[in-house]
């Protein structure tokens, strides 16, 4: 069942959001309150959670706020880093919860959290241990990302690429399994957490490996899982068909589904970033989805 709907994914990130066109976020914040309005003429017991902001910046919620987002929402979420991007230690959760519940009374998602095992597995398994025992008590809902490490073959979702040096390579190592497919050591332990620790999984479009993540999860005693539907790949010829088999064998969960990615041709820019031309268009995407999955 989909638990909830989160608009956009870390849009105080410019690998998401292309801030220089929307400086101040104004763009952004009408396109969501759309969004907000479309989807509760839909489904209003649906719960509406602002996108998981990375870096976790007080200022950005402040604003968010001002603009009247935050009142047409019901969560505001966060994804922290420690151990590969954020300038903070890991045991500064806390401090960083505090942060964001000082300038909201909404509660707050842990939305994406994770560890890689760049350069030792034995770090992840440390990360995803500390995470745990930081933030369980603390947040309703933590997604830790991600359930498999991404494939070599495909480019991960920054602006930077290689021009990051070896902070690029730690996005294909976020997973607790391999691409061949091989357990790493946080996987022996995470089903300690479970159910209380969900999962962040991104699904790309026809994804091969979709029902292996399933079987998985399951195995894993996952409960609550974190997904999306790219609003760039539903104009692809046979997306439909991939989100109805997506969102089929995903019913098992409860799933925080996210909307994301502007269509190169609706953006003011040709690309996933921008903010679209139409705000109207991202709202109806978001009313389809739900009018067939929720």
């Amino acid at each position: 069942m989909i638990e909830a709907v989160m608009f956009w994914n870390e849009p105080n990130n410019k690998s998401h959001w292309d801030f220089e066109i929307d400086p101040d976020w104004s763009k952004f914040a009408a396109m969501v309150k759309l969004a907000s309005q479309a989807v509760r003429a839909e489904k209003a017991e649906l719960t509406q959670v602002l996108g998981g902001i990375s870096p976790i910046d007080p200022a950005f919620i402040r604003n968010m706020e001002a603009k009247g987002v935050l009142d047409c929402l019901d969560v505001v979420a966060v994804h922290g880093f420690p151990l590969d991007w954020n300038l903070w230690p890991i045991d500064h959760w806390p401090r960083k919860l505090n942060e964001i519940a000082a300038a909201t009374d909404l509660p707050i998602w842990v939305s994406e959290c994770g560890a890689s095992s760049f350069g030792a597995e034995e770090v992840q398994e440390f990360g995803l241990e500390r995470t745990a025992e930081l933030l369980m008590s603390r947040a309703p809902r933590i997604h830790w990302y991600s359930l498999f490490d991404l494939p070599q073959a495909w480019p991960a979702t920054t602006r930077h690429k290689e021009a990051e040096g070896s902070s690029y390579y730690r996005h294909f190592y976020m997973g607790l399994v391999k691409e061949d497919g091989t357990p790493k050591r946080a996987a022996r332990h995470f089903a300690d957490y479970t159910p209380a620790l969900g999962i962040c999984q991104w699904f790309h479009f026809e994804d091969h490996r979709l029902d292996d993540a399933v079987r998985q999860l399951r195995d894993l005693g996952v409960r609550y899982l974190r997904t999306g539907l790219s609003w760039a790949d539903s104009f692809r010829p046979g997306a439909m068909r991939w989100f109805d088999r997506q969102m089929r064998v995903l019913e098992h969960f409860e799933t925080t589904l996210t909307f994301c990615f502007t269509p190169e041709h609706c953006g003011l820019l040709p690309s996933h970033t921008s903010p679209p031309k139409e705000i109207g268009q991202f709202a109806d995407f978001c009313a389809a989805m739900i009018r067939r999955y929720a």
